[in-house]
């Protein structure tokens, strides 16, 4: 069976070190599945964009993608920003706009695994409150996702979970840890950046953690999120998936 060309949309940043964990994120899914063609473009800032690789992708006779938001929730890049950019793509591309990566189980366990590596004990879970620190977003969806996600997280044995924001909506980060030390039961404070690659926003979090006993890294290229790239990629080609229409082109599959 052809499988078409998954095309890993990336927002882009004028820190060098986004393009860079988004390329060695990339690497990791192509090394998951060596058979199936994989290419990045950015939304601003960095290239290549993502209107250039279609042209080429078209250029080179390339009739299949699936074009995989790398977002964590749904709000208005992948409402908006990025459907517009694929209606623009060249004719005679069937373009399938895949689902974005989250709410998943496989990202909270590279949440936890970002947590560990920082130093956090796993025998302390049930003694420590988390601060789940996403970017944050305008989005009223994307906001309820992220307050969803800590209750979620929180039934996995930590002592409490808070989400907070660093932009847009509040708590902050230095608000949630601060919250959390009043929690009964919560001896130390973790926050764990719900973010995939480094820049303006995660550094905000980052200064936000200056008063938590831990910091994690952000999410990256890790295992599970290469695994969930791939997840979403063969679930928008599936059977039943079709390619849009030309003239109606992209609707986000569920």
């Amino acid at each position: 069976m052809h499988r078409p060309v998954l095309l890993v949309i990336a927002h882009g940043s004028r820190d060098p070190r986004h393009a860079e964990t988004v390329h060695a994120l990339v690497r990791r899914v192509r090394a998951l599945r060596p058979g199936v063609r994989v290419e990045t473009g950015f939304l601003d800032f960095n290239s290549p964009t993502v209107s250039g690789v279609l042209e080429r992708l078209a250029a080179e006779g390339v009739r299949d993608v699936v074009a995989l938001p790398l977002l964590l929730t749904r709000a208005f890049h992948a409402k908006s920003d990025i459907p517009a950019v694929l209606r623009d793509a060249p004719p005679g591309l069937r373009i399938r706009q895949a689902a974005v990566l989250g709410p998943s189980p496989l990202l909270l366990t590279a949440l936890e695994q970002r947590l560990y590596e920082a130093g956090l004990d796993p025998a302390d879970k049930s003694s420590t409150g988390v601060v789940l620190a996403s970017a944050g977003s305008s989005d009223p969806e994307a906001i309820a996702v992220i307050a969803d996600i800590a209750r979620e997280w929180r039934h996995t044995g930590w002592c409490a979970v808070r989400p907070a924001f660093a932009s847009a909506p509040l708590p902050r980060t230095q608000d949630a840890v601060r919250a959390l030390r009043a929690v009964a039961g919560v001896r130390r404070v973790a926050v764990a950046p719900y973010v995939l690659a480094p820049g303006f926003l995660p550094d905000r979090i980052a200064r936000g953690a200056a008063d938590a006993d831990v910091l994690a890294g952000v999410l990256g290229p890790a295992p599970e999120v290469a695994q969930l790239l791939v997840r979403r990629y063969e679930e928008a080609y599936a059977p039943g998936n079709c390619p849009v229409a030309p003239l109606a082109r992209i609707p986000a599959l569920a």
